[in-house]
């Protein structure tokens, strides 16, 4: 698929088989998946510390981003061009209560919140559990 080493190469990494199953999982299943969802999806193709890594990677180049739910941590695409430099991620996830899956809801952006004087915040995370359309 050239979407997958454009996108590779866009992020100036070098194309693995590894790199492009892991974004294809990701491309394909359009939610938030955990480091063991991949695990299950790629069978036994490559070990556990290979799919941390390309995680790792995905995320330190801006392919990816940390989405926190009630069950931990997981993986979603980056919709817009993120870099090493800058992750623009203050938007809205929503995890359905009947399927489980976790979606990155974009056009909804986390309102402004005051904190007290002396706390500086870095990011954000906040996380609406419910029934998504699909299982309404």
């Amino acid at each position: 698929m050239n979407e997958l080493k454009e996108t590779l190469k866009i992020h100036h990494l070098r194309s693995t088989t590894c790199r492009e199953d892991v974004l294809s999982t990701f491309i394909k299943r359009k939610i938030a998946l955990s480091h063991g969802d991949l695990e299950g999806a790629l069978g036994e193709q490559y070990d556990r510390v290979t799919i941390y890594r390309t995680l790792k990677t995905f995320l330190e180049k801006g392919i990816i981003h940390k989405v926190l739910d009630d069950e931990g941590l997981r993986y979603a695409l980056c919709s817009h061009r993120c870099s090493e430099e800058q992750h623009q991620h203050d938007h809205i996830h929503f995890k359905c209560s009947e399927c489980g899956q976790t979606n990155c809801l974009e056009n909804l952006h986390i309102p402004a919140v005051s904190l007290p004087v002396g706390y500086q915040p870095e990011s954000f995370n906040l996380l609406i559990q419910g029934v998504c359309p699909k299982c309404n």
